[in-house]
């Protein structure tokens, strides 16, 4: 571009009566569009040591707000309580773990119904929500997904209705489809983000799907461990507690490796700005260290602890809330940083390069 400014100044280059060229300006000013908010672009963040596009956004922030990723948690939280219901009711717990087989069926077929209600107000027109499941596309996860939402709901409705009828057929007929589709709903909406262009999404795909799942198995098992400290059954409160300490160590082990992924790829810029950096801080301390802490305590205690077993659970629920929410700003602000987005591009070209012929896959 410097090259380009000095020869339209060169005097060889001049007409006589024709001023000379002015310098070509940074940018061309975006024309604002309707309904879209314009963002300024940050030219205080360390700049990229290659091209960029002047200090712009290269790629499109996405215009997933609260009510998706609100639709994220709760179809994490349905699916894993679905998948736990199932795994309880096929081992034959007994009778004292009738309650929480039928409370994590009875929150399996109410997600759904407020998820779907959640992607439907998000639309542009809710009124045409209909084509979301119009035409199925393999190629497409988002496409997959609205099928994967419809075949959880419905299996998941048909497991509880035969829980309430007391219809045993039935529910054997469907809680194995509605736990297999719990499943994915658990982790789905990881592959949704990653099959963006968003740089904190796509950096680390299989990462942020254990963050999800995993996330996704802690809150189920902590809702349903707080429905149980609730009722008074404590025994099987104390092995849900179990499942969501796993789950989150799961979890804090996964966030931690796809934290250095970041840092290779270019992209945890974002992290360190003080807003975000203040948010995953908090997620970290509210999900992580509060309900481990918790739990840890109430296991050497001669007596186990129902205010602490409540702030575990009450912890864990709001920590995989506040982490998805993390994600979600972190990756629109990521869009918003070209020098983000063009580190890691080249971190990718430099990637290919350097392996060998018929290898690329």
């Amino acid at each position: 571009m410097r090259q380009i400014e000095a020869i339209a100044a060169s005097p060889r280059h001049q007409r006589p009566g024709v001023p000379a060229s002015r310098p070509l300006p940074d940018a061309l000013p975006a024309k604002a569009s309707a309904g879209v908010a314009q963002t300024r672009p940050d030219r205080t963040a360390a700049r990229h040591d290659g091209p960029d596009y002047y200090g712009l956004p290269a790629v499109k922030a996405s215009n997933y707000g609260a009510l998706v990723w609100l639709y994220t948690y709760l179809a994490g939280l349905a699916g894993s309580s679905q998948v736990i219901a199932t795994l309880a009711d096929l081992a034959g717990k007994g009778e004292g773990w009738r309650s929480a087989i039928r409370t994590g069926r009875m929150i399996a077929a109410l997600g759904p119904v407020v998820g779907a209600g959640l992607l439907i107000a998000d639309l542009h027109t809710p009124q045409r929500w209909y084509n979301m499941v119009r035409i199925f596309r393999a190629s497409s996860p988002m496409s997959i997904g609205s099928y994967l939402l419809l075949a959880f709901g419905s299996s998941s409705g048909l497991a509880a209705l035969g829980d309430l009828a007391g219809w045993r057929w039935l529910t054997l007929l469907a809680q194995a489809p509605a736990a297999a589709a719990g499943a994915g709903m658990s982790v789905y909406t990881a592959g949704l983000l990653s099959a963006t262009s968003t740089p904190y999404w796509a950096a680390a795909p299989r990462l942020l799907a254990a963050r999800f799942a995993c996330s996704a198995f802690a809150t189920a098992a902590a809702g349903l461990s707080l429905v149980q400290t609730l009722r008074g059954q404590t025994r099987q409160a104390q092995v849900l507690d179990r499942m969501t300490a796993l789950a989150t160590l799961g979890e804090h082990v996964a966030t931690r490796l796809s934290e250095r992924h970041y840092r290779e790829a270019g992209v945890d810029a974002v992290l360190e700005e003080p807003r975000l950096a203040a948010q995953h801080r908090l997620a970290h301390q509210i999900g992580t260290v509060l309900p481990l802490a918790c739990m840890a305590v109430n296991a050497v205690l001669p007596r186990r602890s129902r205010s602490l077993a409540v702030a575990g659970s009450v912890g864990a629920l709001a920590g995989g809330l506040l982490m998805r929410a993390t994600v979600f700003h972190a990756g629109n602000r990521s869009a918003q940083r070209p020098d983000v987005y063009f580190s890691l591009t080249r971190k990718g070209r430099k990637e290919i390069a350097g392996r060998a012929p018929g290898k690329l896959g």
